[in-house]
């Protein structure tokens, strides 16, 4: 029989796992960011399946990137409108 290869759920929660101690060493405020960063890269678990030309593990902190960069865009949006409306006034 073959393999079975876990899905990226699955290989999310135990590469989270993995980093048990790593996370238990970290200060309470920055567990809850690593948690964070685990949960985003879990909104992009079919892009990670589909990536299998590269290590899961890369796929990962790149969906983990691609969150925080989505939020550095839309506050960079919010501080040009809050900006303009100010200029405005």
């Amino acid at each position: 029989m073959g393999r079975t290869i876990p899905s990226a759920n699955q290989y999310l929660i135990q590469e989270q796992e993995a980093f048990s101690q790593f996370r238990r060493a970290l200060r309470r405020s920055d567990q809850l960011v690593l948690d964070d960063l685990f949960t985003s890269a879990r909104k992009h678990s079919a892009a990670i399946s589909y990536a299998a030309h590269a290590l899961p593990f890369e796929t990962a902190l790149l969906a983990m990137l691609l969150e925080e960069h989505k939020q550095v865009v839309r506050l960079r949006q919010l501080v040009e409108e809050l900006l303009e409306q100010q200029s405005n006034v």
